[in-house]
This record gives C-alpha cells, structure tokens and sequence, in this order.
C-alpha cells in the first residue's frame, strides 16, 4: 500500500510540472543547486546533501526534526551549507509566490470548510486527496 501511494505522488508531482520524482532517499538524476526537505526526518539530510553540487545549499524547512545521523565530512565539503529556517517574513512569501508563478510547477488543493476538519484530516490519513489539503477558515 505505501509503495503504491508513493508512485501515486511521484505521478502527480510529475503531470504537475516536476521535471523528476522519485523516493526520499533516491538520488536525482542530475546534481542539485538547492534542496528543500520539508519533511521532520532527520535521516533525509545526508541523502539531500549527497544530492547536491559543489557550493549547494540545504534548507530544513520545518521547525522540528528527528536526530540527524552522522555522516561524512565529504558530504559537506566543496562549499555545500545547510540552512534551518526559523521564520518566514511577509516579504519572503510575496518573494516566494512571486518565483512560484514564473516557473512551470503547478499544485493541486482540496478545499475543507474549518468545519470538515477532522474529515481533511481522515482524507489525508487514507491517502484520499491528491496534493494538498487546504482549510478555509471563512467559510
């Protein structure tokens, strides 16, 4: 079930504009310049770094993460950084939706009334929604 759910999200990053997608831990087929893991796994962030071209940067984009593993030295040589994020400004988000808009990577969102909570969360748990959930709190 899990392996089918997770080709199942690899599809729908790819018909959504994702040049590649493949598994947590998969190497892309070519080197990085950025990384984002927004997952709380900290056993990502080797794999991510191994992922990324000399004077790369990784982003840990959540604000909680398992232990991360030690790993080799050469992971981190040729320049490669890793970023935490601790907060976003308004202006990051304006930035942010502004790069958003002038690449060819779309999303897809189910909205939920605040009221259908506990049924967003139910769909999410079964694998029911395609992309992501999105609560509207004005409805």
């Amino acid at each position: 079930m899990r392996v089918r759910a997770a080709r199942k999200h690899q599809q729908l990053a790819l018909q959504l504009g994702a040049e590649w997608a493949g598994e947590a831990a998969e190497e892309p087929p070519d080197k990085l310049d950025a990384a984002i893991v927004f997952a709380p796994a900290g056993e990502l962030v080797p794999p991510a770094l191994k992922a990324l071209k000399k004077g790369g940067v990784l982003v840990l984009g959540g604000i909680h993460m398992s232990p991360i593993p030690s790993f080799d030295y050469d992971l981190l040589y040729q320049e490669r950084m890793i970023r935490s994020v601790a907060n976003n400004t308004r202006q990051d988000g304006e930035d942010f939706l502004r790069i958003a808009a002038e690449i060819p990577v779309r999303s897809q969102v189910t909205v939920f009334p605040l009221r259908d909570a506990n049924r967003a969360l139910n769909d999410l748990k079964s694998d029911q929604i395609n992309g992501a959930a999105v609560l509207d709190c004005l409805v």
